[in-house]
């Protein structure tokens, strides 16, 4: 039985993953705050896994992340999505040290923690997928908080991707640009929702990646609507 841990899979991105990837030889570790949401997802696909393991934890804590790693358990992941994100939408003089830190805490030092831990176990062929941006490539007004977080995890991952390589582990990047999730219901703006790729899209894309060869990686993958970039 394989095991898939995905973070954030209680809505938008990660719910479309877990939905994807749902299967009856996989396990899906489903990670989410909302443990309302994350018990709709988990009802949704049950019926199509082998397995299923519900994870609520605060990953903007060091301590939460600590108590999903020892949830996990012992057993080797063969797929990590590290997908958890937050965003604070605002100017820089704006942000306060919290939300900086939360930023941080989420974004960047979660998936850290959560690969230094389960990739030196995870078996060659294994995949380790990493929910970027098209903000971990260009800046935005007013995004500068999520952009950092972005920018500094494709500096890691590129860097994990050559460590892991003797491992025949898989490290694979996703360059979303804006999706239609709730991300968006806490960002002022008139924003064009139905100009956006869906959440559906960015999991094909990813299924797509993971069903390659076990010897073949899909490194990058950027995703943007045929109207362009918002």
């Amino acid at each position: 039985m394989k095991r898939y841990l995905i973070t954030g899979a209680s809505r938008g991105i990660g719910r479309a993953i877990a939905e994807k990837l749902a299967a009856e030889d996989v396990t899906l570790l489903l990670h989410g705050r909302d443990t309302v949401a994350l018990a709709e997802v988990c009802k949704a696909v049950k019926p199509r896994c082998g397995g299923l393991v519900r994870l609520v934890h605060d990953l903007a804590i060091k301590a939460g992340v600590s108590d999903l790693i020892a949830a996990v358990g012992r057993d080797p992941l063969d797929l990590l999505v590290n997908n958890a994100g937050i965003a604070i939408v605002k100017p820089f003089g704006e942000i306060t040290p919290v939300e900086w830190e939360q930023t941080l805490g989420v974004n960047v030092t979660a998936p850290f923690l959560l690969t230094q831990r389960f990739a030196p176990k995870m078996p060659p062929g294994a995949s380790i997928v990493n929910i970027l941006s098209i903000a971990a490539k260009t800046g935005f007004p007013n995004w500068s908080a999520y952009c950092m977080s972005k920018f500094a995890l494709e500096g890691f991952s590129q860097s994990v991707r050559e460590e892991l390589r003797e491992h025949k582990i898989r490290v694979i990047n996703i360059y979303p640009a804006a999706t239609n999730t709730e991300i968006w219901n806490n960002v002022e703006g008139d924003w064009p929702r139905n100009k956006m790729i869906s959440a559906e899209q960015v999991a094909s894309a990813i299924a797509y990646a993971l069903s390659r060869q076990a010897d073949v990686t899909v490194e990058n993958i950027t995703l943007s609507s045929a109207a362009g970039n918002l």
